[in-house]
């Protein structure tokens, strides 16, 4: 989205309405980014399933987004929306770690009674086996009531999996439609109120400011940062074979927020001098939708764990 002042705007283009409306779509997308997963975790109350090193390295992509955003003095949303990024990922990782260290105390809790109750002396043992007999026969029935539960449980699996999957595509949809819905809404709103105006096509009378190289630099290296972030996250998932305790929905949001900025660049102008100026943001962003695409096929082979948690409950 551009701000200006002034006073008279050019005609609205379909072109520029376009690019205002994947903009504005691809903002919603990143505000709501980091929810899904933040959601995930809190109720699992474990990280396990998101790499740290995805998320660090993707902090450091955009640590110099924000870097090469106030250097080249950009408009202060694109500014303000990196800070936000940074805050946001700060939280992530500070969730994340939270849950790592929590988990890890528990098991060394869980581990060091396991290797007190092996050190019991064998006639306690004995003596707590016989004791209360009857209560064995109850849990020998419970477990056998548990038993006959599972194999009816089984019997059913496909039933229980395609529920599972129908409803985790329903939430993600209407999600999806949501936040373009938000996104769409909010540019109609801007451009009525005049905060967002159509950019006038450069003639030639005017003579566009230069990129700082520094700059430059740095968004080409939160470019590099974002491209290979995911790839921690993929050799995580696999190797254990599994995108349990992962959000669908964090990555479809990463591929709508990325696909929606590209084609926002594209479509305000395809000039030289405009395309170079936004390539390394173009790299970021078109880049990763082939990883975020990888990460939807792990989805797709390994699953997320859902079915499995509905089939156990």
């Amino acid at each position: 989205m551009n701000v200006t002042t002034v006073a008279s705007s050019p005609a609205l283009t379909a072109h520029e309405a376009l690019s205002g409306v994947f903009g504005s779509i691809s903002l919603a997308s990143w505000i709501f980014l980091l929810v899904p997963q933040l959601v995930e975790n809190y109720r699992q109350s474990s990280a396990d399933g998101i790499s740290l090193a995805f998320l660090t390295v993707w902090f450091i992509g955009d640590i110099t987004n924000l870097a090469g955003a106030l250097w080249a003095q950009l408009v202060p949303t694109v500014t303000a929306l990196a800070v936000y990024f940074c805050f946001a990922d700060l939280i992530l990782i500070a969730q994340c770690v939270y849950y790592n260290v929590k988990n890890a105390q528990k098991a060394r809790k869980h581990s060091t009674r396991n290797e007190e109750s092996v050190e019991q002396p064998l006639l306690g043992r004995r003596d707590s086996s016989n004791v209360a007999l009857p209560g064995s026969q109850a849990r020998r029935r419970s477990s056998g009531d548990a038993s006959a539960r599972r194999r009816r449980a089984s019997s059913l699996p496909s039933l229980v999996v395609d529920e599972v999957d129908k409803n985790e595509w329903v939430k993600n949809v209407l999600s999806i439609v949501g936040v373009c819905a938000v996104g769409a809404a909010g540019w109609a709103i801007a451009w009525r109120t005049r905060v967002w105006l159509p950019t006038p096509e450069n003639d030639g009378s005017t003579v566009e400011p230069e990129t700082p190289l520094g700059a430059s630099i740095l968004g080409y290296i939160s470019a590099i940062c974002y491209l290979g972030a995911r790839i921690p996250q993929i050799i995580k998932n696999q190797k254990e074979r599994s995108c349990e305790g992962l959000s669908l929905l964090f990555f479809i949001l990463s591929l709508l927020g990325n696909a929606t900025y590209g084609a926002g660049i594209l479509f305000h102008s395809l000039e030289r001098e405009y395309f170079l100026t936004n390539l390394p943001w173009l790299i970021g962003s078109l880049g990763t939708i082939v990883e975020d695409v990888i990460i939807f096929i792990q989805f797709r082979v390994f699953g997320n764990g859902e079915a499995s948690s509905a089939l156990e409950a």
